[in-house]
């Protein structure tokens, strides 16, 4: 517990309570794992993946399982039937959602995405929730869903994490609309003396100016390093973020960054979109890979709002670029023309990023 008045925490140890004092204060507790309210989740065989002790005790399950359900079609989600199918362990994700990553994506890129994990030999069951997990022994043998009964010895829960706060609320910090700690731009909350980042604190977007918590390691970095220059006496600010992610799924490479089409319905912007089909490197060589790439731009400007990526290696970290003319406020006919490298192992005359752009400035200024 916090005691805002006297300054100081209450921590339990392994010897008892311990009570520490405090000039200022930083809370960064993380986020905590979300796990489904539904029977047998205490079953054997049933994992979350949130810590290096999970990961340890899920790759020691991995080698005798025969059959596995990923719960979940998230950044973890993926990358845990990733795993798993390399291991030769057949898998099938279960989503909610029609396609995978459905906080991050557009439905049709999702889809693009889902059909592309299919053709990777994992399995995936969308417009499902999950009811129970069967047990038998004490072990879990199946789950019942919606859409019927799947047989797996090893499930894994990847639906998502939400901000550890409760103690910060009880001590009346502020928490916003996400669930996380509200804060300034220099990672104040409401509390004098007491600061917050990471997982657990809110962030701004910087399209919209509205409240996000991203949950993301790249986020938590900035905003850690932000709050503890203040600690330190120095005048340092958090400048917000665009939810840029890149991962993968064997050789499929997903990126996005800035908006999604319902992000910006939602902010009232208008917008145009450009899509492009291509290749990562220039046809006839060896290494060419199809790409795919989808970019909003706002009416009349031409401005970009955001852009999503799935293809094959070399297609994932070029959302970087993107995110960086995003950043800059530049619109889809002056990032066509900047001067981006090119030869023929790397990418076409015209990256196709740059197609991408111009095309949704072009659709977006007529």
């Amino acid at each position: 517990s916090i005691d805002t008045k006297s300054k100081a925490v209450t921590v339990e140890t392994p010897y008892g309570e311990l009570i520490e004092p405090y000039d200022q204060l930083m809370y960064a507790t993380g986020a905590a794992a979300k796990a489904p309210d539904v029977p047998g989740t205490d079953l054997q065989g049933v994992f979350e993946l949130h810590t290096l002790n999970d990961a340890i005790a899920l790759k020691s399950a991995a080698g005798t399982a025969t059959r596995a359900v990923v719960v979940g079609g998230g950044y973890v989600g993926l990358e845990v039937a990733e795993a798993l199918t390399l291991r030769g362990v057949p898998t099938t994700i279960i989503s909610s959602r029609s396609a995978v990553l459905n906080r991050s994506l557009d439905p049709d890129i999702g889809a693009i995405v889902t059909e592309a994990i299919r053709g990777h030999g994992i399995q995936v069951i969308g417009s499902t929730r999950l009811e129970s997990i069967t047990g038998a022994n004490g072990r879990a043998v199946g789950i019942e869903t919606t859409n019927g009964r799947f047989e797996a010895d090893l499930v894994v829960l990847g639906t998502g994490v939400h901000p550890r706060c409760d103690v910060a609320a009880a001590a009346g910090i502020a928490l916003g609309p996400t669930g996380a700690a509200q804060v300034d731009d220099h990672q104040r909350t409401n509390v004098p003396g007491i600061w917050a980042a990471g997982d657990c604190a809110e962030s701004r977007h910087k399209l919209t100016g509205q409240p996000t918590n991203p949950q993301l390691g790249t986020v938590a970095n900035k905003q850690g390093r932000v709050a503890g220059m203040n600690i330190g006496g120095e005048d340092a600010s958090f400048p917000g973020v665009l939810l840029t992610f890149v991962t993968k799924v064997m050789d499929t490479e997903i990126g996005r960054t800035g908006l999604m089409e319902s992000e910006a319905q939602s902010a009232g912007i208008e917008y145009a979109i450009g899509w492009a089909s291509g290749t990562t490197a220039s046809g006839y060589m060896p290494n060419a890979e199809p790409i795919q790439i989808k970019v909003l731009a706002e009416k009349d400007t031409g401005r970009l709002l955001g852009a999503q990526i799935v293809g094959g290696p070399g297609s994932g970290k070029r959302i970087d670029v993107l995110a960086t003319a995003i950043w800059a406020g530049m619109t889809g006919q002056e990032f066509a023309m900047s001067d981006l490298s090119y030869a023929p192992p790397f990418s076409t005359v015209w990256d196709i990023v740059m197609i991408a752009a111009r095309r949704a400035a072009d659709a977006a200024t007529k």
